[in-house]
């Protein structure tokens, strides 16, 4: 089955309001789409989601390195899938996004080809996957307004709070947060390298007391040294887990020989698609770390892929795949790929992504 054509759509939608983290804000939401086609008539569909301060891309490089991949796998074999990769890493380093489009595209027309979901593709038996909803930097009341919306109006029992510009405001809104939720619904923090060392260690004690479980890269992505300390001195019952420092399997395999963390958050983007988070999450499971698949600022095509992706691998336990709820409207428009309820996401049963959608 030969790659035939290979069209590029830009995706962009309104968010319902600015997202912020430790190290900016987002305002608006894009990402490219891809299209594959194939001589035998099955099409795949991904998608990019650069964001320049973790992927190393823009919007305008990353359009620029599709081109250049959909001009070299013209004639491809579509399901010889690491051969692609080893064709785009030979053009060009990283760009993990403008990867992870075509990989997941061509994920999509070997499920098609299998006539399997793209979950049993990849090994996976269960369609049912629990998703977290994240909630931004924001005033106190803002963010006890949102963990109020997403848990009693919208039924999510997991929560991730952004936190990391300012120790005493987050132990502020986290103390005040489970109070208003109560003990049933979890809360795992995300400090997006917004602390050092000490204020991490100081942190970890008091978000021990609140009952968080799970605290997500303290430090800058490159100090594994400092991560290592963290796990080191963590006396606390928090999960440790690295994202900004994994963004494939050498540094997952770093990672475990420096003992930095409990947890990998694989994102799509940074890895470069499902080809690559696979590797990662079988190397965790091999060496007895556990993972979650976040996003970037997705639409449904990727996110349906690492819903997927977590419901195949036994090493991802945890899914903070929510970035299509935050357009306005509550989601982004593109229908099929799983269906929810709060936060109970279940992959449909047609193959590939379950998405149809032509451009």
């Amino acid at each position: 089955m030969k790659i035939t054509d290979i069209k590029i759509e830009k995706f962009a939608a309104p968010l319902a309001e600015p997202f912020r983290v430790a190290f900016g804000v987002i305002e608006n939401s894009y990402c490219w789409m891809v299209k594959v086609s194939t001589d035998e008539g099955i099409y795949g569909l991904g998608a990019a989601a650069p964001l320049g301060f973790v992927t190393g891309e823009t919007e305008e490089t990353c359009y620029l390195v599709l081109k250049m991949f959909a001009e070299a796998l013209i004639g491809h074999d579509a399901l010889d899938i690491a051969g692609a990769h080893a064709k785009m890493d030979q053009m060009i380093h990283g760009n993990g996004s403008s990867k992870c489009a075509i990989d997941i595209a061509l994920h999509d027309i070997a499920g098609k080809a299998a006539g399997l979901p793209l979950y049993k593709l990849l090994g996976g038996t269960d369609p049912v996957v629990h998703n977290d909803i994240t909630i931004g930097i924001n005033p106190v009341e803002k963010m006890l307004a949102d963990a109020e919306k997403y848990v009693f109006e919208k039924g999510f029992k997991i929560l991730k709070v952004k936190i990391g510009n300012d120790l005493s405001h987050d132990i502020e809104v986290l103390t005040k947060m489970r109070k208003l939720v109560g003990e049933d619904v979890r809360i795992r923090i995300d400090a997006n390298q917004g602390y050092d060392v000490p204020t991490a260690l100081a942190a970890m004690k008091e978000f021990e007391k609140i009952g968080i479980d799970a605290a997500e890269q303290f430090l800058p992505w490159w100090d594994f040294d400092g991560a290592a300390e963290l796990k080191r001195k963590n006396t606390s019952k928090l999960h440790l887990m690295l994202d900004e420092s994994i963004h494939n399997v050498h540094d997952a395999k770093r990672a475990f020989s420096m003992d930095c963390a409990d947890f990998y958050n694989i994102k799509l983007m940074k890895c470069g698609g499902l080809y690559w988070g696979a590797k990662i999450a079988d190397f965790a499971e091999q060496h007895g770390v556990q993972c979650m698949v976040g996003c970037m600022q997705e639409n449904k095509i990727s996110i349906t892929a690492g819903v997927s992706l977590v419901a195949a691998k036994k090493a991802i336990v945890e899914a903070d795949c929510d970035s299509f709820m935050f357009y306005k409207g509550d989601d982004d428009g593109i229908e099929g790929g799983f269906t929810r309820e709060g936060g109970v996401f279940t992959l449909l049963e047609k193959p590939g992504l379950g998405i149809d959608l032509d451009f």
